[in-house]
Order: C-alpha cells, then sequence, then structure tokens
C-alpha cells in the first residue's frame, strides 16, 4: 500500500526556494508516496509538479503584514490561523505521517498540533538553527529597522522551535553540528545532507573568455567578501574578475544559477569561524559542476572538512593564501579556457540529492 505523508513546509517557491523539498516531493512521488503539501503563498509556482501544493494566503499587503507578524509573535496568530485552514483541508483523508520541513521556525507548532490530533508521528527536518550565527545575523535581510527587536524575536523563536523538537518523534537536520546541537532536545536525531541536484548540477568544461570567479549569495553581517576583492585587486590581472550576484544587488534566478557556475573559473563561498555548521547551497551545487571552490575564511569546522575531504578546493585565511589558489586555476585557465576541480568523485556522489532523497525515505519510513 501507498505511504500517504501530510507535508507542512515553510515557502519552497521565491523569494524562498528550498530545492531540498522539492527534490524530495519529486522522488517521493515517483516512488509512489500520496503527498499532500501545504505551504504559505508568496509567488506563483515556477516548475511543474504532480503532486498537490496547496498555498495559503496571509497578507493583503505590506501594513497588513506587519500587523500580523507582529501580532503572531505576541499570539500565534499566523501558526493559528494556518492551523485552522489545513485542518479544513484534510478532513476525512488519512495520513501515515506528518513531515513539517523549515529553514526556521514556521510551521512547525501547526505541524506538532495537527500530529497529535491525528494520533500520527511526527518527523521534523529542520535546516537552520538560530544559535549557528551570533547576534541573529541570519534575520540581517530583514531591514535595519528590525535590528533593535532581532534579540527578542530569536528568544520568542527559539522557545517556540524548541518546544516542538522536545516532542517530535523523529528530527532530520543538515550538518553533525545541528546534530550534536538538537542532540540535547531530542536524542532521535538523523544528518541528512544538503547537497547538488545532479540533473541540473553536473561538469561541463566550457571555455570563457574571461577568469570569473563568482559569488552567488546573500551577504550576512558574518560574511566579509572585502578580504577577496583586495586579493583581486592586488594582483593587477584585467582577466580575473569577480562577479557577485546577490539578492539585492545582481540577482540571479535559480534557473540561471547552473549556467552562470559553468561559465565560472572559482565558486567563491563566504563563512566565518562564528558560524557552525554552515553548509551553504551554493557550494553542493559548484561541487555538482566540478568547479573550483575559494572558501574565504576557513571555518575550521564541517565545511572545510568536507572541502578537504571532497578536494573541491581551499579555505582560504590570508590573502596570500587566495591569490595563490587564484593564480593556480587561473593557469589552469589560461591552458584550457576553463577549470575543472579534480574532485574525489565517491565523496561528491555521497552529496548528491538523489542519494540525501533515498536518507530521507529510509527515515520516513521508519
Amino acid at each position: 500500500m501507498n505511504k500517504r505523508l501530510l507535508i507542512l513546509a515553510d515557502p519552497f517557491t521565491r523569494p524562498s526556494y528550498a530545492p531540498r523539498l522539492r527534490f524530495l516531493c519529486e522522488y517521493l512521488e515517483k516512488n509512489g508516496w500520496e503527498l499532500d503539501v501545504y505551504t504559505e503563498k508568496f509567488a506563483d509556482i515556477p516548475f511543474a509538479h504532480r503532486y498537490p501544493i496547496h498555498e495559503i494566503t496571509f497578507y493583503s499587503g505590506s501594513a497588513d503584514w506587519f500587523i500580523k507578524a507582529a501580532w503572531s509573535l505576541l499570539t500565534y496568530w499566523k501558526e493559528r490561523h494556518f492551523t485552522r485552514e489545513v485542518r479544513r483541508y484534510i478532513k476525512g483523508k488519512t495520513y501515515d505521517k506528518v513531515f513539517c520541513t523549515t529553514f526556521s521556525t514556521f510551521p512547525l507548532i501547526t505541524a506538532l498540533t495537527l500530529a497529535r490530533e491525528l494520533n500520527l508521528p511526527l518527523h521534523v527536518d529542520i535546516r537552520d538553527l538560530e544559535e549557528q550565527v551570533p547576534g541573529a545575523q541570519l534575520l540581517q535581510h530583514r531591514g535595519w529597522w528590525t535590528k533593535p527587536f532581532r534579540a527578542w524575536y530569536v528568544r520568542v523563536n527559539i522557545h517556540r522551535r524548541n518546544r516542538v523538537l522536545r516532542q517530535a518523534d523523529m528530527v532530520t537536520t543538515i550538518s553533525p553540528w545541528h546534530v550534536d546541537f538538537i542532540r540535547q532536545l531530542n536524542p532521535n536525531v538523523h544528518l541528512v545532507y544538503n547537497g547538488y541536484d545532479p540533473e541540473r548540477f553536473f561538469p561541463r568544461n566550457l571555455p570563457t573568455g574571461r577568469f570569473v570567479i563568482s559569488y552567488i549569495g546573500r551577504l550576512y553581517e558574518f560574511r566579509k567578501i572585502e578580504p577577496v576583492e583586495e586579493a583581486v585587486r592586488a594582483l593587477h590581472n584585467p582577466d580575473i574578475v569577480l562577479v557577485k550576484h546577490m539578492p539585492d544587488h545582481n540577482p540571479l534566478p535559480p534557473e540561471q544559477v547552473p549556467n552562470a557556475i559553468h561559465q565560472s573559473s572559482i565558486m567563491l563561498v563566504l563563512t566565518s569561524s562564528d558560524a557552525k555548521g554552515v553548509m551553504t547551497t551554493k557550494f553542493y551545487e559548484a561541487l555538482g559542476c566540478e568547479k573550483p571552490v575559494l572558501c574565504v575564511p576557513s571555518d575550521h569546522g564541517v565545511l572545510a572538512q568536507t572541502i578537504r575531504d571532497t578536494n573541491a578546493g581551499v579555505c582560504a585565511d590570508t590573502i596570500e593564501e587566495m591569490q595563490a589558489f587564484i593564480l593556480d586555476k587561473y593557469a589552469e585557465w589560461k591552458q584550457n579556457g576553463f577549470t575543472r576541480q579534480p574532485v574525489n568523485i565517491e565523496a561528491k556522489n555521497a552529496f548528491s540529492r538523489l542519494e540525501e532523497a533515498r536518507q530521507m525515505e529510509d527515515w520516513l519510513c521508519s
């Protein structure tokens, strides 16, 4: 008999865009699972899907968002509204498990509430934790005016998150650091890394007319690109350019990311020794394309170890280390017209989203 899964998720259309859930849903649907996905509505869904995605609208505009977001922090309004709407849609349906995936807190409380009402096991998949970087820096993109409220906001969310994690029947998360941290709350926690979609991110020997160091992502407070800019300027080489694709500066739609990586000579990953267990998706996608990764600086943790294990590139703490790696890859580019990192293929394949989906299915079946 087919497994029936009720999935409650943070948005996986823009601006959030969660490829982890998209790939998993496609994989499970092909394997005969019956899925019902409930999430928050932001933008129109830009991809084809055969499983039902039910989007629930919360806000009618900026002013409405401000009022309801503030009210939600005080009264759980958003979770209660979501719970009522999902409860109404699923009336009369049966499921084998409730699966909730999120980068933060929403919709964990809805998932716990409905799992208990339906007498079903709850599997939580959590991708980020507020504690992984200091000072609520993951909230930076919400605007300067939110800074005075970040500490309070984080305390509220951590309290609500921990309440659910303690009661979940199983938790999966994305790095060994996350596993160790969550084990303090729930002993039944397991590692399922993020990864790359092998159908979209694969090697291509694409000659280019210039040596491009690409950064794709958001610049949080703990990510400093200035040392890399200084290293590139000091080389005084017009062939070598640093190209930044960020949500508020030269944004890159998700469908254009594979080609941008293929046209890059080096992929830049920014982190910090204060960032714990941060395994950015762009690292995995560069790994899938076998493009050299320059990580600045070393996190001296999980990311650095993964870069070593996969031979994906280097972690550089000084301008001299950055320049040495850049010039080594520049010589390769001058000879071939492109770069290709000699990664450890076995280690690389372990981070394919296909492998991660297989692991997640095993945990969902347990």
